[in-house]
């Protein structure tokens, strides 16, 4: 069995700042991504990055590229299209697939970085939708929707800034929420509420979303009457969750589901660390944070790995 000091479990800007620092460190270690490259959710951004300390990026493609070719230039022990199956903590042994072939190997310590996913209605429609590939980037298909009608569905920022994205650029838009609270912030809540192209609906329950070849109509209750309402397109804006499923059943949680966490990344299972979207909601998430955090993590495991082989690392 392979044997390693470090595992980190995700590779996207948490995980790959606790692998270059494990590199740095001298600390043998391995970086598991699922997908075929690293970069976790930034080939989702369109928009600029300008909030990264001495990088600015035309979008989370070009940052992605940047951090691979940072990871590369190191020669950082990553591997991507790796699917981690099972994690036991006690053994501290990870079991993956990888090429169809199942491979376990043993740990000193996890750093568990899967980042979130985002949240989803969970009604009938949502499903078939996105397996037709009707998922939208406000930012970089807006021109699309020039003139047509849109739904889209939040209350926090993403649903307020793409709602203005999309009625600017000449869309009808219909914004929908659950409640009457907004998560916004108010310069956003304050344009889209006096937006001629913007119709809110406030206290308005998603049921179902209709439509053979694309969505047509998404089914709503609002105030206890059924409405209809037409639209050719759904944006989804209803916030993310946090992947910590195969971290679960032996670390503890919150009661939104993140990963709880003291100041250094550890959890209560001292063996793993958990870093990025894992642990920050998202007010507190991003680029620059989840890299802080990777940092932090290894610093911390670097000095325990000091005390357990007695030899330093540099």
């Amino acid at each position: 069995m392979e044997k390693v000091d470090v595992v980190i479990v995700g590779g996207g800007p948490a995980g790959i700042s606790a692998t270059i620092w494990c590199q740095r460190l001298g600390i043998n270690h391995l970086l598991l991504e699922a997908k075929q490259e690293v970069g976790g959710q930034l080939e989702g951004i369109h928009n600029k990055i300008i909030d990264y300390p001495g990088i600015i990026a035309e979008n989370g493609k070009e940052m992605q590229h940047l951090f691979t070719e940072h990871l590369q230039l190191l020669k950082c022990n990553f591997r991507t299209g790796t699917t981690v199956i099972e994690i036991d903590p006690l053994d501290k042994v990870i079991s993956y697939s990888e090429k169809e072939k199942q491979r376990k190997i043993q740990y000193n310590f996890l750093i568990y970085a899967a980042g979130s996913k985002q949240r989803c209605l969970n009604v009938p429609g949502e499903s078939e939708m996105i397996e037709r590939g009707e998922v939208y980037s406000a930012t970089r298909d807006k021109r699309l929707f020039s003139g047509k009608k849109v739904a889209v569905i939040g209350g926090g920022d993403r649903a307020f800034g793409g709602a203005l994205l999309l009625a600017e650029e000449g869309a009808v838009v219909t914004l929908i929420h659950r409640s009457s609270y907004f998560r916004a912030r108010k310069t956003y809540q304050d344009a889209v509420f006096n937006h001629q192209a913007i119709n809110v609906h406030a206290n308005t329950e998603v049921k179902r979303l209709l439509g053979n070849s694309h969505v047509e109509q998404v089914e709503v209750i609002k105030n206890g009457v059924k409405q209809y309402l037409n639209t050719d397109a759904v944006f989804i804006r209803i916030g993310v969750a946090p992947q910590t499923e195969l971290i679960q059943d032996f670390v503890t949680l919150d009661d939104q589901g993140y990963t709880v966490v003291d100041k250094v990344g550890q959890t209560d299972t001292p063996s793993i660390f958990a870093i990025g979207d894992t642990c920050n909601t998202p007010d507190y998430s991003g680029i620059t944070s989840s890299a802080g955090q990777g940092m932090i993590a290894v610093k911390c495991i670097s000095e325990q790995l000091k005390l357990k082989h007695g030899t330093p690392y540099f």
